[in-house]
C-alpha cells in the first residue's frame, strides 16, 4: 500500500462518499423519480454488506487497499463483491495486498485516460477452497502486454491466473492461490 491513510483523510473520502449519494437521492426525489431512489437506496444497501464481508475477511492490508482505491489517482474505479470466502484469509493478507496493489499499478500503465474504465473483483473461493478473485476490467485498453505480463509472472506463492476473455475494451481474468495438497 503506497498511501499510509490518516484518520481525518478516511472521514473526509467517507464523508465526500456519502455527501455525494445523498445529492443523488436529494436529485432524483426533485424529479419525482422515486424508482431510481429506490435504485439508488438498494445499491447502497448492497455496496455497504459487501464492504461489511470484506472487512470481516481478516485481511485489513488486502481490504484497506481495496475500500481506499477509489479515493486514489487511478484511471479506474474498482467495484467488488465478495461472494463467499473460508473464514480465516489472515496468513494471505500481505501477498494479497502487495498483488492487487501491483495490478493496480499495471493498470496504470494498461488503460487509456479517456472515457470510463471499470475493474470488478468478486472474491470466492475455488472447488478447493482456495482464494480466488475473478476480475471484469471494462474500459480504453492501450497496452495489453502489460497486463498479460503481470498475469503470467511468477510469485512467491503459488497462484494461477488465466484469462478468459480478451477485447479491446473488456478483459475477463481470474488469480486463485493454490494450496499443496494436505
Amino acid at each position: 500500500m503506497n498511501k499510509d491513510w490518516k484518520t481525518v483523510e478516511v472521514l473526509q473520502h467517507s464523508r465526500h462518499d456519502w455527501l455525494n449519494r445523498l445529492q443523488l437521492i436529494k436529485a432524483n426525489i426533485d424529479l419525482n423519480r422515486i424508482d431510481h431512489v429506490k435504485a439508488i437506496i438498494e445499491d447502497i444497501i448492497i455496496e455497504t454488506q459487501n464492504e461489511s464481508k470484506l472487512s470481516n475477511l481478516n485481511m485489513p492490508e488486502f481490504v484497506e487497499t481495496l475500500l481506499t482505491a477509489n479515493w486514489r489517482s487511478f484511471l479506474f474505479r474498482v467495484e467488488f463483491e465478495v461472494i463467499s470466502l473460508k473464514p480465516d484469509c489472515g496468513p494471505l493478507d500481505d501477498f494479497m495486498a502487495s498483488w492487487i496493489e501491483n495490478l493496480f499499478d499495471c493498470l496504470s500503465q494498461t488503460l487509456g485516460g479517456y472515457g470510463e474504465n471499470v475493474l470488478f473483483v468478486a472474491i470466492d473461493e475455488n472447488k478447493q477452497q482456495n482464494l480466488r478473485l475473478s476480475f471484469e476490467l471494462q474500459g480504453t485498453i492501450e497496452n495489453e502486454s502489460t497486463l498479460f505480463d503481470f498475469l503470467h509472472e511468477s510469485h512467491e506463492k503459488t497462484i494461477s491466473t488465466e484469462v478468459t476473455y480478451f477485447s479491446n475494451d473488456e478483459v475477463h481474468f481470474y488469480m486463485e492461490i493454490i494450496e499443496n495438497e494436505k
